[in-house]
């Protein structure tokens, strides 16, 4: 009970924070591409969720441009370039490469002088992605029953405690005591409402739900890392501040969740969804605040999945389907032959030569 407690005024705080530092000038506008989406295409069995690109150079992507989540004005689009955004799936999970160019920050147990970034899907049928699902209850009056509708389910990635190329995200110490948390790397599981009634799996209004879980997991990486087997947490910083290169964030969670509480996304082979990708960097070595995070587009972005059989069944040089065809022959070609070598030794005259037997025997 006492750590549950725990768990909750620290969250509580972070939470707080981010809703106080999330006010908006003026009349919201946007003009979002509707030509743009995600495609998540059925690919088994090639990621390993280690933070690095090299396991994607096959798959495409969509190339977005940063602009501020609050003021997606041109003008003030992130300087260092645009991010790639990157998603499959294997027929149980699914996963997401978030690329982007950006100088080398990062201060240990920081959080906010550190890159940040966060996903976010609608829920609920009438969850929007201004204001983050909208619903125009106070953080006193937000419940289930007032706020039902505009749940947004995100996934939100702090690096200040992370070690490059490590997994974090649901661990078993945080899934025991039935929360979205992680208190090891902050790569954490939260719903919400609106920007004042945001809650990590688990907790909320109604208190402590022992049902909850942190579903996803996730990595992240740098192209200035020297090193290639793997860091330890005492090697931090891992690089030198200020060098220029591309952070790669890497992210997995199965497509339908155990969520009995409205707080999970669920994804469905061949169906859609919608998604949002936000993006916090330490500009000029200045802490980042909630915010003043950038975002891919000011609308969501569709989100498709590929039938799990449209990989089999290609018939491009060197695919499953050539290769399954190219066995099958085979298979075919040796049934053949020993066919025709049964059947010559069945036909073959069963004789046994005459030995003649001595006298003295």
């Amino acid at each position: 009970m006492v750590r549950a407690l725990l768990v909750l005024l620290v969250l509580g705080s972070v939470l707080i924070g981010w809703a106080s530092s999330h006010q908006e000038s003026g009349d919201w506008s946007c003009e979002s591409d509707e030509e743009i989406r995600v495609q998540a295409d059925f690919r088994p069995g090639i990621i390993t969720l280690d933070g690095r690109a090299d396991d994607w150079k096959d798959i495409d992507g969509f190339e977005f441009a940063l602009l501020p989540a609050l003021d997606p004005d041109d003008d003030k689009e992130y300087k260092n370039g645009k991010m790639t955004v990157k998603a499959l799936h294997d027929g149980r999970d699914v996963f997401f490469l978030l690329q982007v160019d950006g100088e080398y920050a990062y201060t240990k147990g920081n959080n906010k002088k550190c890159p940040s970034v966060a996903l976010m899907f609608p829920i609920g049928d009438h969850a929007t992605y201004h204001n983050m699902g909208g619903c125009k209850e106070e953080p006193s009056s937000c419940t289930s029953k007032t706020c039902k509708g505009h749940e947004v389910d995100i996934m939100h990635f702090s690096i200040g405690n992370a070690i490059p190329g490590r997994l974090y995200g649901g661990n078993p110490i945080d899934n025991r005591d039935g929360n979205g948390g992680d208190r090891f790397g902050h790569l954490v599981d939260l719903y919400a409402w609106n920007p004042h009634c945001r809650y990590v799996d688990g907790l909320g209004p109604s208190g402590n739900d022992s049902s909850a879980q942190n579903d996803w997991k996730g990595a992240w990486w740098h192209t200035t890392f020297s090193d290639k087997t793997g860091f330890v947490e005492e090697e931090s910083p891992y690089a030198s501040d200020g060098q220029k290169g591309t952070y790669f964030f890497e992210f997995s969670r199965t497509l339908r969740t155990m969520d009995r509480l409205q707080q999970d996304a669920q994804f469905t082979i061949s169906g859609s969804s919608k998604i949002a990708v936000a993006f916090w960097y330490p500009v000029d070595g200045n802490p980042w605040y909630a915010s003043g995070h950038y975002s891919v587009n000011c609308e969501w972005v569709p989100l498709d999945f590929s039938p799990g059989g449209s990989t089999l069944t290609a018939s491009s040089p060197g695919s499953s389907g050539e290769t399954i065809s190219v066995f099958a022959l085979l298979i075919a070609v040796v049934s053949i032959c020993f066919s025709i070598f049964l059947g010559y030794k069945v036909a073959r005259p069963n004789t046994v030569n005459f030995t003649p037997m001595g006298e003295d025997l």
